[in-house]
C-alpha cells in the first residue's frame, strides 16, 4: 500500500502522486511517502521517481537485514527493527522498517507490522506539525515510538523472571529447568535485538551526516540513551537468568545430597540383616536358638532389631545422620 503526505504552506495533506519539485532542496515541501507491504509496482516509485541506488531498493525490498546506515549522494539510507515478543515461540521477534531521508523527504518502507509508523500517518493530516517540522524530525518521530515500544516488553520479561526466582527458591522442582532455558531464549534474543540498534542510532545522535542538525541530533541523543538502558537491561537479565540457573542446579543437587545419606544409611542397615536371613534361611541343620521351633522366627527378629538399633545410634554418635 501506498501513502503519499505532503506539507507545504503550513497545511499537510495526502497525495496521490509525487510532483518531482517537492523533492527539490529548496521547494520548501516536506514529503512522507510510506510503503507498507509494497507490491513491484509500488515499488517502482523508488527506483523511477526517488532514484534511489539499486542494492539499497534491494535491501528494502528484502524481507531481513541488519541494521545499518548508509550515506548516498543527497539522502541516507536506514535500517531498524521494531520488535515483536512471540509468546509462542520464546523469542523476541523484529520486523525491518526501511528509511531513505532526503533534505526534503521521508520514505518508509515496511510491512504491516510497522505500529509507530501507522500511528503517525494516521495523525499526519490532523497534526500538521509531525511533518512540519522537516524530515528529519518525522524520522525521529518514528523510532522513537519503535524503541519505546521496547521497554514494556523489557518489563513483562523482568517480571518472568521475578516469578522464575521466586519458584526456584521456593518450590525446587526439576520440571523449572524447562522454564529457565525458555527465559534464556527470551533474554538472548533480547540482547540480539537491542545491540545492534544501539550502534545504528549511535552515528545519528552524533551527527555523523548533514540531514541531521543539532536539535535533531539532541533528540536522537535521547533515543539512544533510552537504548543503552534497553542493552544494560538485557545484560542485567542475562546475569539474572544465569544465576537463576546455578541456583535451580544448586538445589537441584542439594536436595539430591541430603536423599543420598538417607538411601546410603537404609542399605546399610538391611546389609547384615540381610546376611542373618540368608544364613537362617538356608535348608541346612543350623544352630537353634533356645526354645522351641516357634521361637526361632522371634530371636531373629529380635536380633535384627537390636543390630538395627545400635547401627542407627551408631551413625547418630557420629553424624552421619
Amino acid at each position: 500500500m501506498l501513502r503519499i503526505f505532503v506539507h507545504r504552506e503550513g497545511r499537510t495533506e495526502a497525495a496521490t502522486r509525487i510532483d518531482p519539485a517537492w523533492l527539490l532542496p529548496d521547494s520548501g515541501v516536506v514529503v512522507w511517502v510510506d510503503l507498507s507491504n509494497p507490491s513491484p509496482i509500488d515499488a517502482v516509485i523508488l527506483t523511477d521517481t526517488f532514484k534511489f541506488h539499486p542494492l539499497a531498493v534491494e535491501d528494502a525490498l528484502s524481507k531481513r537485514e541488519y541494521p545499518k546506515i548508509e550515506a548516498y549522494d543527497g539522502y541516507l539510507y536506514l535500517i531498524l527493527h521494531a520488535i515483536d515478543f512471540k509468546a509462542s515461540q520464546h523469542r523476541f521477534g523484529t520486523h525491518d522498517v526501511d528509511f531513505f531521508l532526503g533534505s526534503t523527504y521521508l520514505v518508509t518502507v515496511h510491512g504491516d507490522e510497522s505500529v509507530a509508523a501507522n500511528d503517525l500517518a494516521d495523525l499526519c493530516v490532523r497534526n500538521t506539525r509531525i511533518l512540519g517540522e522537516g524530515a528529519a524530525a518525522l524520522l525521529h518521530r518514528i523510532i522513537d515510538g519503535m524503541v519505546d515500544r521496547y521497554l514494556p516488553e523489557v518489563e513483562k520479561l523482568e517480571d518472568r523472571l521475578d516469578a522464575l526466582e521466586k519458584s526456584v527458591l521456593a518450590r525446587p522442582d526439576s520440571r523449572l529447568i524447562g522454564r529457565i532455558l525458555e527465559q534464556k531464549r527470551d533474554v538472548a534474543s533480547l540482547r540480539r535485538v537491542v545491540m545492534p540498534q544501539r550502534d545504528a542510532i549511535s552515528r545519528l545522535a552524533r551527527r555523523e551526516f548533514g540531514f541531521i542538525d543539532v536539535e535533531i541530533a539532541y533528540r536522537f541523543r535521547d533515543v539512544y540513551d533510552h537504548l543503552v538502558r534497553l542493552v544494560d537491561e538485557a545484560m542485567v537479565c542475562q546475569d539474572r537468568i544465569t544465576g537463576i540457573l546455578d541456583a535451580h542446579l544448586s538445589n537441584v543437587a542439594k536436595r539430591q545430597n541430603q536423599v543420598m545419606p538417607v538411601l546410603t544409611v537404609i542399605a546399610t542397615i538391611f546389609m547384615p540383616l540381610t546376611v542373618l536371613t540368608g544364613v537362617w534361611g538356608m535348608n541346612v541343620a543350623l544352630p537353634m536358638f533356645p526354645g522351641g521351633t516357634a521361637t526361632q522366627f522371634w530371636w531373629l527378629f529380635g536380633i535384627m532389631i537390636l543390630l538395627s538399633g545400635t547401627m542407627l545410634v551408631y551413625f547418630r554418635l557420629k553424624r552421619w545422620i
